[in-house]
């Protein structure tokens, strides 16, 4: 199931406790409910909503008793190894549940490939971020981010909606932001090359409905808006920023020489739901090309997905029995077990 982040909170009053919405009943709009996010740069932030959420998900999404149940948990990168452990401490002594392993996004999704070492490159959100895994772990010192990913995508569109005066139906934050990702993901598309405005007025223009019945047709702006991603340097306070070829060609940089040509250059995966916008992967390679030895660019089909098909790999796996961390175990010693069997 694909799950929202995002909680609601409606604040108590006199005669009402507290009350946290979770999962899609927040599409429902409520008087007085505040929409959080108890994540924060992928990590959680506000562990009382993360306990909520894990409650809804064990109350409702699995189909037995959370005691009977061990977890997976999958984790950015740059995932702290205090907050690596609060996970687990919260998921057994809360919700009692019997084996628990956290591992690292970018290797589940090598593992979801057939890979155990590879470049991960995640346009997701927040955030894009290239990673190098190498046989099986990941190299979070070679770790490269930037800010230009889906939100700024999302941030461009409704910039290009106040432009247009196009009001966004319905009003609230959930929906709209909705009605934004379906635009971005239906009109825009990457420019083969370096875009041009002449040469991208030159393409048929694509239409789009709004659910207020206005019905625009987009040109050049439907490659205009993604070509940041890839050249920064067309915004005005973008210079700093690195496009996805650059993040991905710094973290290779950073690797040992050894592993370069061969692990790396030859196997980057691309993932997140940014990279499904058309034309993506095509000017990432080309990009990629002309800064760097040939580079071999794979398209996974479930790129939103990568991470928790790889997880369900892993934990199907007979070898990976011995690896999860039992509760007897966690009780014996304690929150700290957590980072020596995780790698």
């Amino acid at each position: 199931m694909d799950m929202l982040s995002l909680v609601g909170t409606i604040p108590a009053t006199d005669t009402k406790p507290l009350r946290r919405i979770v999962g899609q009943n927040i599409m429902v709009a409520r008087g007085g409910m505040e929409l959080q996010s108890f994540l924060k740069d992928g990590l959680i932030e506000d562990w009382d909503v993360f306990e909520d959420v894990m409650q809804y998900i064990l109350q409702y999404l699995v189909p037995e008793e959370s005691n009977h149940h061990p977890i997976l948990f999958s984790e950015p990168a740059w995932n702290t190894k205090n907050h690596r452990e609060k996970i687990a401490e919260v998921l057994f002594e809360k919700f009692k549940i019997p084996a628990f392993y956290v591992a690292k996004n970018a290797a589940l999704t090598c593992f979801a490939n057939g890979r155990h070492t590879g470049l991960v490159l995640d346009s997701g959100a927040i955030h894009t971020s290239a990673i190098p895994v190498y046989d099986g772990l990941v190299l979070t010192q070679e770790t490269v981010r930037s800010p230009l990913a889906g939100d700024f995508l999302l941030q461009q569109a409704q910039r290009l909606m106040d432009e247009l005066n196009v009001e966004l139906v319905p009003y609230y934050k959930v929906a709209s932001k909705n009605l934004l990702q379906d635009f971005v993901a239906s009109v825009l598309q990457v420019s083969d090359e370096r875009y041009d405005q002449s040469q991208a007025d030159t393409f048929p223009m694509v239409g789009y409905e709004f659910p207020n019945g206005y019905n625009f047709e987009l040109g050049h702006e439907r490659f205009q808006i993604p070509e940041a991603l890839f050249d920064p340097s067309i915004l005005q306070v973008g210079s700093s920023m690195l496009s996805m070829s650059h993040i991905v060609a710094s973290s290779i940089s950073l690797c040992d020489i050894d592993i370069r040509p061969v692990t790396l250059y030859s196997n980057v995966v691309v993932v997140g739901g940014t990279s499904l916008i058309t034309g993506f992967t095509d000017r990432l390679q080309r990009d990629l090309n002309m800064k760097t030895p040939p580079v071999i660019v794979d398209t996974v089909v479930e790129r939103r997905y990568s991470s928790w098909i790889g997880g369900s790999i892993l934990g199907s796996l007979g070898t990976f029995q011995q690896m999860w961390i039992s509760s007897h175990e966690y009780s014996e010693l304690g929150k700290g077990c957590v980072d020596k069997k995780c790698a």
